[in-house]
């Protein structure tokens, strides 16, 4: 069960209440209560499970991608769009878990950096093949690199779906692919300008 996301161009994305979650389950808010001794177990639930979703898209694009023979960079272009696609199907839980990033005062801050650990180390994976077979640079920071890549795709879909949510997913995922593509790919970008800067091996 994801988190009800808002309608687009209504309030923008926040997070569930009870309300909204019981309603969306189908369920009395009592019953929601009854199962979660506080809203923040029942948060803490939410984050675990989603992330561990969003941690299971991310490994399927990528193993399908190697099935088909892909590169590792195609791999990582279509981890984006796997992450895309879970963020528009869950921005208010996504939203959730940006803002909880910072804060050190809760009670599930390590059930979020377990299961961010999670996410990243699929796409530290995919870099770290990446690298052995000389796609990307052995320079690259590899944890910096995911967590950069992560947050790429966080910020830029709940910025898609607050501030401009007219964009198609098509739309957002070209600009995000290109950007990879051009500044990650370890060859350089074809038809675009020769002084863009890649990694390369």
């Amino acid at each position: 069960m994801g988190p009800p996301r808002t309608p687009k161009g209504e309030q923008g994305v926040s997070p569930p209440t009870v309300d909204e979650i019981a309603d969306r389950a189908g369920v009395a808010k009592g019953t929601v209560y009854y199962n979660f001794a506080s809203k923040n177990v029942l948060y803490e639930e939410l984050l675990r499970d989603g992330l561990d979703q969003l941690a299971d898209s991310l490994q399927h694009a990528a193993d399908t991608t190697a099935g088909r023979g892909g590169t590792r960079v195609d791999a990582l272009d279509a981890m984006i769009r796997a992450g895309l696609d879970f963020i528009a199907r869950s921005p208010a839980l996504t939203q959730l878990y940006v803002a909880e990033l910072w804060r050190t005062n809760r009670s599930w801050r390590a059930t979020v950096a377990s299961v961010r650990g999670r996410a990243l180390t699929v796409v530290e994976s995919v870099l770290r093949d990446a690298v052995r077979t000389g796609e990307l640079s052995e320079e690259l920071d590899i944890p910096l690199t995911s967590s950069a890549l992560l947050g790429m795709v966080l910020v830029a879909a709940l910025d898609w779906l607050s501030f401009q949510p007219d964009r198609s997913v098509e739309e957002v995922h070209a600009s995000l692919s290109r950007l990879v593509q051009g500044r990650v790919g370890a060859r350089a970008p074809q038809g675009g300008r020769g002084d863009a800067p890649g990694v390369t091996a």
